[in-house]
């Protein structure tokens, strides 16, 4: 495969902007405008992929999004997987790592999928 250049990119990002407004559900898969579509698309994906890599979240974060998320303290969580509350804090200040008992218990109590704290 050819290396994707930054002036590729910046042409297909400009290209998937021109054409996006034109294409909707109703047309057909292999509509040239669809087509085009799909290829820009690709392109500015494999490039962003290389050079702008999305680092997997640490435990930390997915703890302190879940808990957000889900609007409960600290303290709330700890009662809940029975661990002490400044326990809970270590692991979301990044002091320690959960062991695998207590990670799965904080993934079923966050809703949060094992692979993502096994940063998988």
């Amino acid at each position: 495969m050819c290396r994707i250049t930054k002036e590729k990119y910046e042409f297909a990002l400009a290209r998937v902007e021109e054409l996006l407004p034109l294409v909707d559900d109703s047309m057909a898969a292999n509509d040239k405008t669809a087509l085009e579509l799909s290829l820009m698309a690709d392109i500015v994906i494999a490039y962003e992929q290389e050079h702008f890599p999305v680092e997997k979240p640490t435990v930390a974060e997915l703890m302190e999004h879940a808990l957000e998320e889900k609007g409960i303290t600290q303290k709330e969580l700890a009662h809940n997987i029975g661990i002490s509350p400044s326990r809970v804090n270590d692991y979301i200040a990044g002091r320690s790592e959960p062991t695998l008992k207590i990670a799965r218990l904080l993934c079923i109590a966050l809703n949060i999928p094992p692979a993502d704290m096994l940063r998988v």
